[in-house]
């Protein structure tokens, strides 16, 4: 659009600027972020993500004071390193060490471990019940040879099969067996009181055997 001037000359009109009030020039702002180029510029939920991911990553960087990063790699190295050392040394660790031996015992239900039976010998002689202290520390050797798979004992074993076995895997300890397992039978079955200096043989017998390695191996169910 153009008019004449005083001078007859033509004067081009210039038009005035928008001025939009707030609620107009709002409204634009968003029409404009939701045409296809402002969505096709924004990030994805993938690159949302991997970004995530990558800022964790970075958080467990171990730099060394020079910065070059070879920190965490040192440790992983010294821990699988450790871990290897200290299977070869321990073995798979045991979850379970509680035994899983139990049931009759020379004529009575037992589903106690070799520890415990043990334990229970002691405080019987502690408080000078030795007939209850040689029974149970026989009986704390029957069930330690059935936890390590030497020999077994059934409902029908005696103290005196249960020796003659035993001392077929162990004869250096065959004569302390047959000895014990008469000491058993005179505390169990014929009422005696038993003595201290026998509960020590009995002690000491059991001692013995958990440390050693029988000549010939039974088999588990006897």
């Amino acid at each position: 659009m153009s008019v004449v001037s005083a001078a007859g000359l033509p004067v081009l009109a210039v038009s005035v600027p928008v001025d939009p009030d707030a609620a107009e020039a709002r409204q634009w702002l968003l029409d404009e972020l939701a045409g296809a180029d402002y969505r096709a510029a924004q990030p994805t939920w993938f690159d949302r993500l991997s970004g995530a991911i990558g800022d964790w990553l970075n958080s467990l960087r171990f730099e060394t004071a020079d910065g070059s990063g070879l920190g965490g790699l040192i440790v992983v190295l010294v821990v699988a390193v450790a871990l290897v050392v200290a299977f070869l040394v321990f073995g798979l660790p045991r979850l379970n060490r509680r035994s899983s031996v139990t049931g009759s015992l020379f004529g009575d239900d037992d589903d106690r471990d070799s520890a415990a039976i043990r334990r229970a010998g002691e405080a019987a002689a502690a408080r000078g019940d030795y007939a209850l202290a040689i029974a149970e520390m026989y009986r704390a050797i029957a069930r330690g040879l059935a936890e390590r798979t030497v020999l077994s004992t059934t409902p029908g074993t005696t103290a005196h099969s249960f020796a003659l076995r035993a001392g077929a895997s162990f004869p250096g300890f065959a004569a302390d067996l047959a000895a014990a397992a008469a000491d058993f039978d005179d505390v169990r079955y014929l009422g005696q009181p038993g003595a201290r200096d026998r509960y020590t043989a009995v002690a000491d017998l059991e001692l013995g055997l958990r440390s050693a390695s029988p000549s010939a191996l039974e088999s588990v169910s006897g």
